[in-house]
């Protein structure tokens, strides 16, 4: 079956059947032409832009034309109606002579199918003899051919070649001849007596099938231009508004230079503060401050006189030394001699006796 791979012209056509690539009933072309559907799947029309498809019946032993004949709608879908070809059956002509034998009489709407029954005398037409030769009808009482009952017909979708709905209605009929040397017969006239019709088809697809098709027909060719259209809208004003705020930045400032330099320092103040604000956290300290310290000679406690003088300088010279120890300290990250500023530094000289 072909798949639509290479082309659209014949989706859903046999290839081969029975590993035949055509029909061994028959003699001449096109009643061996293999090429038709067997009713699944047909040449979407919208593509192949074409009016008459086939389909294959294997009780009839051939393929059936189909002719499109206008638009029509199923639950909501768009669809093709197309119908059986009215010189389907008959009368001869390049499309079905073939299917007719010269020792048979040819009627319009009557086609001969005996080479795939066996060679019995059977006949084919559309129920009730509809569309067919009127000799055919009046030979017979009680037929009333009807379009809307008898004809042949298939609702297609367009876009996807699937059929929505379809029958496929044929009678049967048997060729009765005068036979003069049968006695229970011999009064019998000629004349083509119909058996029985029958009626093969979908009338209804199930739902979930009916909403893909849906889906797939109505609602997306709706659907897929607004929200094409809508992200090309918004692609469009995406762009407008980068390319305003670039321009705005780059164009109104005086220098996009001393812009671009403006942006790196603040980011370099930021990431300053950042590590500021680290460094605070782990070297924060209480202040200190350093105090002098009252330091006494020994002769002072032991209460022997000395001039003012060589205390002072004394004292002084100490101090000095005291200082400068303390610096010493500082830098060497010893706390000796330093006390927070609410309190007082005492050594043992100058602790009350």
């Amino acid at each position: 079956m072909h798949t639509g791979h290479t082309g659209m012209e014949k989706f859903g056509y046999f290839d081969k059947l029975n590993g035949l690539d055509h029909l061994p009933h028959w003699d001449g072309e096109p009643c061996r032409n293999i090429q038709a559907s067997e009713g699944s799947f047909f040449p979407p029309r919208d593509i192949t832009q074409k009016d008459v498809v086939y389909i294959y019946d294997k009780d009839l032993c051939r393929t059936l034309p189909l002719v499109y004949r206008e638009p029509v709608a199923k639950d909501g879908i768009a669809a093709d109606l197309y119908t059986l070809a009215e010189d389907a059956y008959g009368p001869p002509n390049e499309n079905n002579s073939c299917f007719d034998h010269s020792n048979y009489k040819k009627y319009y709407g009557l086609q001969n199918i005996s080479p795939c029954q066996y060679g019995a005398p059977v006949y084919i037409s559309n129920p009730h003899f509809f569309q067919s030769d009127p000799q055919l009808l009046d030979a017979v009482e009680g037929l009333e051919p009807n379009a809307e009952q008898h004809k042949t017909y298939f609702k297609i979708q367009p876009k996807l070649g699937v059929p929505l709905e379809g029958q496929v209605r044929v009678q049967l009929n048997l060729l009765v001849e005068k036979a003069p040397n049968v006695m229970a017969t011999k009064d019998f006239r000629d004349f083509v007596f119909p058996i029985m019709w029958l009626e093969e088809g979908v009338s209804e697809l199930t739902p979930p099938i009916r909403r893909w098709i849906y889906l797939a027909t109505v609602f997306a060719p709706t659907a897929l231009p607004i929200l094409s259209y809508g992200m090309i809208l918004t692609g469009a004003f995406a762009m407008i508004y980068i390319f305003v705020r670039a321009y705005k930045n780059f164009v109104f400032t005086d220098d996009p230079t001393t812009e671009l330099l403006e942006m790196g320092r603040r980011s370099l103040r930021r990431g300053s503060h950042l590590i500021a604000n680290g460094q605070h956290r782990i070297l924060h300290r209480d202040s200190y401050i350093l105090l002098k310290a009252n330091v006494s000679t020994p002769a002072a406690d032991s209460g022997e006189p000395e001039s003012t003088e060589s205390i002072n300088n004394s004292g002084h010279s100490i101090n000095n030394n005291h200082l400068h120890h303390n610096h010493n300290l500082l830098h060497s990250h010893h706390h000796l001699y330093i006390q927070p500023k609410d309190q007082s530094l005492l050594t043992e000289e100058d602790s009350p006796a």
